[in-house]
């Protein structure tokens, strides 16, 4: 069993990022800038956009965050993207979700300036994507996509089975890993809360991405001996061996799982920062031409 290594990997991009954008300013180019809006102050977010405002400094970018109350509303929020979309200075810019159940995600969504939109989010981005055409991709999808790369896992004719069909992982991971090319060329399953005889599929699966958000859902039972997991969960469960009173757990029942597996990703440590290394690679490449 090889246990991959994102914290690595990502460490690896962000150094690649650091050279580019020296090698950018170096003939005459501007600094990247991500900026990033935060509203309320739900824990998760507030690290997740920490942890996204550290990889900015560590690779030379500047970064701006803008932070809202919860108790703002939806057309104030959407004057904030708004003014992001007129900033020329801002390269890219991302709405850190969940939002406040008044606000709708999707509006705010499509509000941003798809040149801008470096979550990969957009309607516009997503159309591109669907269609093989130069776009900005969904981060986690786009991490894994390079962590198979970097790992030089096999992928061609492959069994994928995907277990969710969000618009942020499961349904574009699909896309990518059906696509032509490398890593590519998958027959992909994706399953979700209404598949029937969920284990018949898993256990046929050479590359399993689970990606539910429940912790400790895929067991031994579920996967085939020699199975590639990545593991897509990150649920918050309260712990009494940390100082925060939490820690991260994946879909995947590690200890069990991991045995069987000849490639596994660990949580945290695995998807989580390659995650926030395609963000920032992605605002890096909205800041060429500029």
């Amino acid at each position: 069993m090889i246990l991959i290594d994102g914290k690595k990997i990502a460490a690896d991009i962000r150094s690649e990022i650091r050279i580019q954008i020296d090698e950018k300013l170096k003939q005459g180019g501007k600094i990247p800038h991500l900026a990033a809006i935060l509203v309320g102050d739900d824990g998760a977010s507030e690290t997740y956009v920490n942890l996204k405002m550290k990889a900015c400094i560590e690779v030379g970018m500047k970064s701006s965050l803008i932070r809202k109350p919860d108790s703002i509303t939806e057309d104030e929020l959407l004057d904030e993207v708004h003014a992001l979309n007129e900033n020329r200075d801002i390269d890219g810019f991302i709405v850190q979700v969940p939002l406040p159940k008044h606000i709708s995600e999707q509006k705010v969504i499509e509000a941003i300036d798809p040149a801008k939109d470096v979550d990969g989010f957009h309607p516009v981005n997503v159309g591109r994507m669907v269609q093989g055409i130069e776009s900005f991709t969904p981060a986690t999808p786009t991490g894994i996509m390079e962590l198979i790369s970097r790992y030089k896992i096999e992928t061609s004719g492959k069994n994928c089975v995907i277990i969710g069909r969000s618009n942020i992982v499961g349904t574009p991971m699909a896309l990518m890993l059906s696509r032509k090319g490398y890593p590519g060329n998958c027959t992909v399953t994706i399953c979700h809360s209404r598949t029937e005889n969920l284990k018949e599929i898993t256990k046929q699966a050479d590359i399993l991405i689970p990606a539910l958000g429940r912790p400790g859902f895929l067991t031994a039972d579920m996967v085939k001996e020699g199975a590639v997991i990545i593991d897509v969960g990150t649920t918050r469960v309260t712990s009494t061996e940390t100082k925060s009173g939490f820690r991260l757990k994946g879909d995947v029942a590690f200890d069990e799982v991991a045995e069987k597996c000849s490639y596994i990703t660990p949580v945290p440590g695995g998807v989580g920062p390659m995650t926030i290394a395609t963000l920032i690679k992605n605002t890096l490449k909205a800041s060429f031409g500029k």
